[in-house]
């Protein structure tokens, strides 16, 4: 479902919680997404181009932009995105591989970017029964915890530029 762009992850990431626990739930939902969207990131290399630049050309503009500034600490801003909502998933694999963020970095912020925010639906899905919508995973108090985990990713990049100024 990563690798097209299907939506419909977010209730696979539930089922995994309802049927194997939060630790192997957890695990599943961050192998397969992690793969999914590593897929996506090499199909958007070889053809990706041309649709992402008709699809989102403002946002991809900015996001070569910030990429740009944050080039010397490149991982952490990609755990920040991945963390928080700031920009879809969905574009960010698609949009990655264009603005040259190697692979690695990719893959990396992927795997540990996602852990926040799957465990959180796995979790959710432990309690599938109780639920009555998708936006009852994610409520104000769910959202700040990854903006707060997000900017502490984010300590790092700040630290060192103070230290440069000073």
């Amino acid at each position: 479902m990563q690798t097209f762009m299907i939506p419909g992850t977010i209730f696979m990431s539930l089922l995994a919680g309802a049927l194997f626990g939060v630790v192997r739930g957890l695990f599943l939902v961050v192998f397969n997404a992690t793969a999914g969207a590593s897929s996506c990131y090499f199909l958007s290399k070889l053809i990706g181009r041309p649709i992402v630049n008709w699809l989102f050309p403002e946002k991809l503009r900015f996001f070569q932009a910030e990429i740009v500034k944050r080039r010397e600490k490149l991982l952490n801003y990609m755990l920040f995105l991945r963390v928080t909502p700031t920009l879809p998933n969905l574009f960010i694999n698609l949009a990655s591989p264009i603005v040259d963020i190697p692979f690695h970095i990719f893959f990396l912020a992927t795997v540990i970017g996602l852990v926040p925010a799957s465990y959180i639906t796995v979790r959710a899905g432990l309690a599938l029964g109780e639920l009555k919508s998708v936006k009852d995973l994610y409520d104000f108090k769910t959202l700040a915890v990854l903006f707060l985990i997000g900017s502490i990713l984010l300590l790092p990049t700040l630290l060192k530029r103070k230290r440069i100024y000073e």
